[in-house]
């Protein structure tokens, strides 16, 4: 090689690697980053336009990109006009003054540049805590028939739950969540997007209401002559903890369930969508995808057989994967582990909210999980979801769960802000998106 044509290709060498330099911090800068308001949590705060307009300000200077504005309580009641449902004016003996609480959001978001995703609880209708909301007023046939070791009950009765959560089938409630879609996004023709929250069965116990023992049926073409028990049993062990016995009819009863929550995602996308086609249309769901049968969600690609993987799931169960129907997509990796490491080193193991059974494996930690979720969604992407309350004690997880988070999937979720006032972790929040951009 003559000096002339080393030369070149030194040029060259340098300019590609300029070309990739740029290019890996452009995709680091276009990643969003979104911040969730908790309608509940932050009804006080954000009670006036003053504290809205300082902390959208506030999220903009850390680099946020978007909004995510809670506006449908588990309560059932929502923080906008509707004619379908009743309107939350007060909280914990606080009164709300009488203003236009999502459409202010809209207006200095959009002047500073960010977007706004309303977010909506969905199949819930009551706070079990306080027995309020919807299914302790005007329909209590919504909640849930859950079946635990003690019997069929509703889930009502389920106090250490705090989501009165709702019969998915349930075609009167499905009419009436439709309607309140429906009303927001007619009211808001300049709202960004939706943000679809516990689109889901509350668990392995629900719902086993009559309706759905009907639909089951009907789904598989033959009577259940014994139910619930040829879905499920209780067991207990010898410490005296109860486990789920699966019945003969159990996985048609997983696929069925998650073919309920499908219909819905695809039924509300196709409805918000005829009103506002530009409208973005998303969820939030739990990352835990290998106990997330349980609740009936499959968030996965169609592309992705989970058969292969899971003795839970049906060759017919990946047709019931709606990634492809998601515009915006978060997830919670709500792990106080980081790395694969620390998941491999965990001996005490997670359990989620939804779980039934502790879960043990590299898909519990930050990073674990964001390398199973690129497998399982194929080229959707996701953002990584952080739970704040969870590093309390450990501020500096914060920071590298954040971080990890935007290194590994395609942006941020944080939830909720009301954790980081109230704990004063902004300079934490400020350094995790600064490491994870690096």
């Amino acid at each position: 090689m003559n000096n002339k044509t080393h030369k070149l290709s030194l040029l060259l060498l340098f300019i590609l690697g300029v070309i990739s330099i740029n290019i890996s911090a452009q995709s680091l800068a276009s990643k969003r980053l979104l911040m969730w308001f908790d309608a509940e949590a932050n009804f006080q705060r954000f009670s006036n336009t003053d504290s809205i307009d300082y902390y959208l300000n506030k999220i903009k200077a850390l680099g946020f990109t978007d909004a995510v504005v809670d506006v449908r309580p588990i309560t059932g009641e929502v923080l906008f006009d509707s004619s379908h449902a009743p309107k939350m004016k007060e909280w914990h003996g606080y009164t709300r003054p009488d203003f236009d609480y999502l459409g202010h959001f809209i207006k200095t978001a959009h002047k500073l540049g960010l977007k706004v995703q309303a977010s909506l609880n969905i199949f819930v209708a009551g706070h079990n805590y306080f027995d309020r909301g919807l299914v302790y007023t005007s329909h209590p046939e919504w909640a849930s028939t859950v079946y635990t070791p003690q019997g069929m009950k509703s889930i009502m009765e389920q106090k250490e739950k705090y989501s009165a959560m709702v019969n998915p089938i349930d075609p009167t409630f499905r009419t009436h969540i439709l309607n309140v879609l429906c009303d927001l996004v007619r009211e808001y023709p300049t709202l960004d997007g939706i943000m679809l929250d516990r689109v889901r069965y509350d668990g392995i116990e629900a719902d086993f209401s009559e309706m759905s023992h009907k639909a089951f049926e009907q789904y598989i073409h033959r009577k259940v002559e014994h139910f619930p028990t040829d879905i499920m049993t209780w067991k207990k062990d010898n410490e005296g903890k109860y486990h789920v016995a699966e019945g003969s009819l159990f996985k048609e009863w997983i696929e069925w369930r998650t073919k309920n929550i499908y219909d819905f995602m695809a039924q509300a996308r196709k409805t918000v969508k005829a009103i506002n086609p530009k409208l973005s249309f998303g969820t939030y769901t739990g990352a835990w995808y290998p106990s997330y049968y349980e609740v009936g969600v499959n968030f996965a690609s169609k592309q992705y057989d989970p058969s292969k993987d899971y003795d839970w799931a049906t060759a017919n169960y990946k047709k019931y994967g709606y990634a492809e129907l998601l515009d915006l997509y978060a997830t919670g990796n709500y792990y106080t582990d980081i790395t694969i490491g620390d998941a491999e080193k965990n001996t005490t193991g997670v359990r989620n909210e939804t779980d039934s059974e502790t879960q043990i494996g590299t898909w519990y930690s930050v990073e674990g999980s964001c390398r199973h979720l690129r497998g399982i969604l194929r080229k959707n992407k996701f953002m990584g979801g952080v739970l704040v309350d969870q590093f309390y004690s450990h501020p500096i997880g914060l920071t590298e769960s954040i971080a990890m988070n935007l290194k590994e999937s395609d942006g941020l979720m944080i939830f909720d802000i009301c954790h980081i006032i109230q704990k004063n972790l902004w300079q934490k929040i400020e350094a995790g998106i600064k490491k994870g951009k690096k």
